[in-house]
């Protein structure tokens, strides 16, 4: 391979993604859930840490039903699973892709009487009742015309999503399981699925049929409090490029944002909001060395951030920073930066995976 041939270096952080902690989540949930099936929520390129991957994983540990969100997405894990496990479409059916959809024996969930006449029952599929989210769904109004296009189709799950479900006191959640049990009362031969993670958490009777774990796969409770202890599925490091000692008065970064009160050291890492590592985070993130957290210094830059590591001997050219995983958790990333932990997975470890160093 000539030098000009040479495939471009990679940008320096790493993700390494612990597929036996997604495994183990996953029969976490089997536990909190023992009248249900489990099934994995994939979509998103599985939460950012490689949807493929994951998908084997879990169908290895015994995962049979999956979701994604789009065609495009269901095809990479039909091929990587195999024809025996559902493979289910969130998004629904296209004009594009009804033809591959069914060639590929993949299930759309149908959203709208529109979707399940396109379908035109060429399979299997789910039907996705809106019970308060307003966002996709056959809406109340339109229960008995879905009853009647449907008659020719093999109804897989009927199925709805909580939109409180981080809260297990919110008064929304009975509302919208009671909606679900008398609409899904017109479809009496169809398995039920109406609880996502949050939703397991907050009792069997959310339970139903099947459940739909997704970010509590990857190591978030999916509770606004009071989340059970998961495993971390992700770490995120990235080298030291170089350490400086700095005098009292000096600023750090763009904007001059931080001075320093007294003499320090300072390490400059090889991460930025390039990488995925949110702009929010300037001042108050940190990354994890030499068995602390070693707070982030002004802004985060395109591809660079600089911590405090005064006293750190470790603290060297090379050394690697944990930005992401047990000891700096994704629940205390996400609320350093005003996030969720879905943003934080998605863009932060979705884009190291894409661009940097895989592990």
């Amino acid at each position: 391979m000539t030098e000009a041939s040479a495939p471009l270096r990679p940008r320096l952080a790493r993700l390494r993604v612990d597929h036996a902690a997604i495994v183990e989540n996953w029969r976490f949930f089997r536990k909190a859930a023992p009248g249900a099936a489990v099934s994995a929520v994939v979509k998103a390129d599985g939460y950012g840490l490689g949807a493929v991957q994951v998908s084997r994983a879990l169908a290895q540990a015994g995962a049979r039903v999956f979701f994604t969100a789009t065609s495009a997405e269901a095809l990479a894990v039909r091929k990587a699973i195999g024809d025996g496990p559902q493979v289910f479409v969130l998004n629904g059916v296209t004009p594009d892709d009804v033809e591959m959809l069914s060639g590929a024996k993949l299930m759309p969930v149908l959203n709208s009487i529109a979707h399940i006449q396109l379908w035109n029952a060429r399979g299997p599929a789910a039907l996705h009742i809106d019970t308060g989210m307003n966002r996709l769904g056959i809406g109340p109004e339109e229960l008995t015309q879905a009853m009647v296009t449907l008659k020719h189709t093999t109804l897989a799950l009927v199925m709805s999503h909580l939109a409180c479900a981080s809260d297990v006191k919110h008064e929304k959640n009975a509302v919208q399981l009671k909606r679900f049990v008398d609409a899904a009362s017109l479809f009496p031969k169809a398995p039920l699925s109406l609880a996502s993670t949050g939703g397991i958490l907050i009792g069997p009777d959310y339970h139903f049929d099947l459940v739909r774990p997704g970010i509590g796969l990857y190591g978030h409770g999916g509770l606004n409090a009071d989340n059970p202890q998961l495993s971390a599925a992700a770490t995120i490091e990235a080298p030291i490029l170089q350490v400086r000692d700095v005098e009292p008065g000096e600023t750090f970064g763009y904007g001059a944002t931080f001075t320093a009160p007294s003499k320090m050291r300072t390490a400059t890492v090889a991460l930025g909001y390039a990488d995925g590592y949110l702009r929010s985070l300037s001042s108050r993130g940190y990354g994890f060395l030499a068995g602390a957290k070693r707070p982030l210094l002004g802004r985060v830059s395109m591809d660079l951030v600089i911590l405090d590591v005064t006293g750190c001997a470790e603290a060297q050219p090379g050394a690697m920073v944990e930005f992401l995983g047990p000891n700096a958790p994704l629940e205390d990333v996400a609320a350093l930066s005003g996030t969720l932990p879905y943003e934080i997975l998605t863009t932060f470890a979705g884009t190291v995976r894409k661009t940097g160093m895989r592990s």
